[in-house]
């Protein structure tokens, strides 16, 4: 009796002093996500894309985990003026050559983990899937507390080529020349939680 007793109080002791886990869901309508791509001679095109849900889970002040779902039928351009050039560059990259989104119309984030360095920078490890293809990603992000909102700026570079998005990539065409694209893909992320 006196040694079962001891196993739930020791059971009830361990999960009191377990630490927390809270979870802040993304402000979509807050968050910004821009992309930038270049050829690997002159031109670039930018745009943005929008955020459809997302979410990150805290151990106190360590990120542990999250996920962001984008929504790819959003992609839309911006630095193209010209309004029929403009929807045929968006109807481009909506397409088989791009990023096929009428099969593949979300792509998803899976944060993994984080590391704070000295400075406050975190360094955010996860998985990117695109068009059902996963790989790791890392990158740095800076942080901003303004009482129950955390803002988070990073800067993301992904290689498209590793999502099969072959259009103009030198790595699957041998032939390009000046027309070729460059892989990596720059995207600037706000992401804004509470």
């Amino acid at each position: 009796m006196k040694k079962t007793l001891l196993i739930i109080l020791a059971s009830i002791v361990t999960v009191t002093i377990l630490p927390a886990q809270d979870k802040l869901e993304a402000d979509a309508a807050a968050t910004l996500i821009e992309w930038k791509g270049n050829k690997i001679v002159g031109s670039e095109h930018t745009g943005i894309i929008d955020l459809k849900s997302g979410w990150l889970s805290f151990n106190g002040d360590a990120i542990t985990g999250g996920e962001f779902i984008v929504d790819m039928n959003s992609i839309k351009n911006s630095d193209v003026k010209d309004e029929k050039m403009r929807e045929r560059l968006v109807g481009h990259l909506k397409s088989d050559d791009f990023f096929g989104v009428e099969k593949y119309p979300l792509s998803r984030l899976v944060i993994t983990g984080s590391n704070r360095n000295a400075d406050g920078k975190l360094f955010i490890t996860g998985n990117l899937t695109i068009k059902e293809a996963t790989h790791p990603l890392e990158f740095v992000a800076v942080e901003s507390i303004a009482g129950q909102t955390r803002t988070y700026s990073a800067a993301i570079t992904f290689d498209r080529s590793l999502y099969d998005v072959r259009f103009g990539s030198g790595r699957f065409f041998s032939n390009l020349g000046d027309n070729a694209i460059r892989d990596e893909i720059l995207l600037n992320v706000k992401l804004v939680v509470r």
